[in-house]
């Protein structure tokens, strides 16, 4: 996947997930800032991108991705 389809994806997802307009997301979009999420919120969201992208995240690599852009870096530089 380009990292176009992968913003797009990933994108979708908080969408749905934060009941936000998906065009509101952006690269810059920041999870906890932006989104609001807590925790509980980004622990799902991880488990919800390895089951998508087939890509099993690490913990300690997983508190590093604060921004969506962040994320979809991270996705793509990893894809199998």
């Amino acid at each position: 996947m380009t990292e176009t389809e992968v913003f797009a994806k990933i994108a979708q997802l908080l969408s749905e997930r934060f009941d936000t307009d998906v065009n509101k997301i952006t690269m810059e979009t920041n999870f906890q800032d932006d989104l609001q999420a807590d925790s509980i919120d980004m622990v799902e969201f991880e488990l919800e991108l390895e089951d998508d992208f087939g890509e099993e995240i690490p913990d300690e690599e997983a508190a590093t991705i604060q921004t969506v852009g962040q994320a979809v870096k991270y996705i793509t530089a990893h894809q199998k």
